[in-house]
C-alpha cells in the first residue's frame, strides 16, 4: 500500500519592525564652518572663546553627525570674504556661523565682508537678535548682526560674547512672553536653499518647520 506525505505546513514569515516605505531616512550629515574674528585672540594675545562656545551650544542642539571646519582671523575685510567664500565654494559647508567684529568699531568689518560674498540677504535674523539682545542691554542698537545665503549654504554674523551666543541662539523661551531664538527658523532656511535636513533636540531647541516639511519623529 503506498502512502502519500502530508504536506509541510508553509513557514510563518518572520515578523518585520518597518516596512521599506515606512523606514526613516539617514541622519543628514552636517558641515558647519565656524569662524571667530578677533584681532587679539588670532595673535594668541588671549584664548578664543567663540568657538568653543558654538561648538558646545550646536553640539547640545543638533543630533546630526556633525563635521567642524573652523577659521580664526584678524579684523581685515579680505580675510574674512575670503574665509567665508573657502568654508562654502570649497569645504562645502552647510552653515557657516560667524562671532565678532559687527559693532560700530572702525575695524569692525565682519557684516561688510558677509554682504559682499552674498547671494541674497536674510535681514531678518539680525533684527531677532537685536530684539532678543534688547531685554539685556540698552546698546543692542549698536550691532550690526546680519544673515545671507551664499550658494546653498546659510552664514550667520552672531556676537562675540559665549553668553550673548547663546541667548541669540536659544532665545527666552522662560520669559513672558517668550522669545524665539533665531535657530529655530534655521534647519527650514536651510531645507528651502537644498541643504541637508537639520534634526534638533527639542530640550535645547526646537526646530519649526510647516507640517508638509516635517520627518516623521524618530
Amino acid at each position: 500500500m503506498t502512502t502519500t506525505p502530508s504536506p509541510s505546513p508553509a513557514p510563518t514569515p518572520a515578523p518585520t519592525t518597518a516596512s521599506a516605505a515606512t523606514a526613516l531616512p539617514p541622519i543628514d550629515p552636517v558641515r558647519i564652518g565656524l569662524v571667530s574674528v578677533s584681532d587679539r585672540a588670532s595673535r594668541g594675545v588671549y584664548s578664543d572663546q567663540g568657538i568653543p562656545a558654538l561648538q558646545d551650544w550646536l553640539g547640545r542642539a543638533l543630533r546630526n553627525p556633525l563635521t567642524w571646519v573652523t577659521r580664526l582671523i584678524p579684523d581685515e575685510q579680505p580675510g574674512i570674504e575670503a574665509a567665508l567664500k573657502d568654508l562654502v565654494d570649497a569645504e562645502r559647508c552647510d552653515l557657516v556661523l560667524t562671532t565678532g567684529g559687527t559693532g560700530p568699531a572702525p575695524r569692525d568689518v565682519t557684516p561688510e565682508a558677509t554682504l559682499a560674498v552674498a547671494d541674497k540677504v536674510m535681514p531678518g535674523f539680525g533684527e531677532q537678535m537685536r530684539q532678543i539682545s534688547l531685554r539685556f542691554v540698552p546698546t543692542a542698537i549698536l550691532s550690526r548682526q546680519t544673515a545671507v545665503i551664499r550658494g546653498r549654504a546659510l552664514i550667520i554674523n552672531l556676537p562675540g560674547q559665549p553668553k550673548s551666543i547663546a541667548e541669540t541662539l536659544q532665545g527666552l523661551p522662560d520669559s513672558s512672553p517668550p522669545v524665539h531664538g533665531i535657530f529655530a527658523a534655521v534647519p527650514y532656511c536651510i531645507d528651502l536653499i537644498g541643504g541637508p535636513y537639520l534634526e534638533t533636540d527639542d530640550t535645547v531647541c526646537k526646530a519649526f518647520r510647516p507640517k508638509s516639511a516635517q520627518r516623521p519623529p524618530r
